[in-house]
């Protein structure tokens, strides 16, 4: 029954809000008592806590998955940005962002949970991508990492890209792009430009 809960939380908080949702709600959306979800979850904190990790974990798994079988780094990027937005619903309701205004302690703790995951991947990435000549072999791997999640991080902030204006997948993109040029050589400009051509939406 906890798994339950935390998968229908999960689908109500990414398509809804954490703030919109209430316990009531979830409860009625499993047919069950609030009594019930109290049983496995102290507090709708407690709950909003585990459906966080439990997304996560989720992502890093996908994550994970594609890296072990795209065909190049360029070809990686632009599929972890396709699962990431099919996976969190297009982040029309801002999760990151309403995380961090109603449920700060959560947020810092997912913050550095993802600097760490997205650290590492991002510099094996990097490699992958020097070692194969897509990108240049003087790029300092670590600084990119860190500027990677830096930006990728910054782009979802609401104050400095205002929902009215952006759309986040529009926003991926171009952050991708302007990332991947600033490392990449003539091999792997080519191979950029053939996914703007053919990935990059409307």
């Amino acid at each position: 029954m906890r798994t339950h809960i935390i998968q229908k939380s999960a689908e109500l908080f990414l398509t809804l809000g954490f703030k919109s949702v209430t316990m009531d709600d979830i409860a009625n959306e499993l047919a069950i008592s609030k009594k019930t979800i109290y049983v496995h979850f102290a507090n709708k904190t407690k709950l909003v806590e585990a459906v966080t990790f439990e997304v996560f974990a989720n992502v890093c798994e996908g994550i994970d998955g594609i890296c072990n079988t795209s065909q190049n780094p360029i070809q990686e990027l632009y599929d972890i940005k396709i699962f990431v937005m099919q996976y969190l619903k297009n982040e029309k309701t801002s999760p990151q962002y309403q995380l961090k205004k109603y449920y700060p302690q959560i947020h810092n703790r997912l913050h550095l949970k993802q600097f760490e995951k997205m650290h590492e991947s991002v510099k094996e990435s990097l490699q992958k991508g020097i070692d194969t000549n897509f990108y240049r072999h003087e790029i300092n791997v670590d600084f990119i990492s860190r500027m990677y999640f830096n930006g990728m991080t910054g782009i979802k902030d609401d104050t400095f890209f205002p929902n009215e204006l952006y759309n986040m997948e529009t926003l991926m993109e171009n952050f991708l792009e302007y990332h991947l040029r600033a490392i990449v050589t003539e091999k792997g400009l080519k191979e950029l430009n053939k996914f703007i051509k053919s990935n990059q939406s409307i």
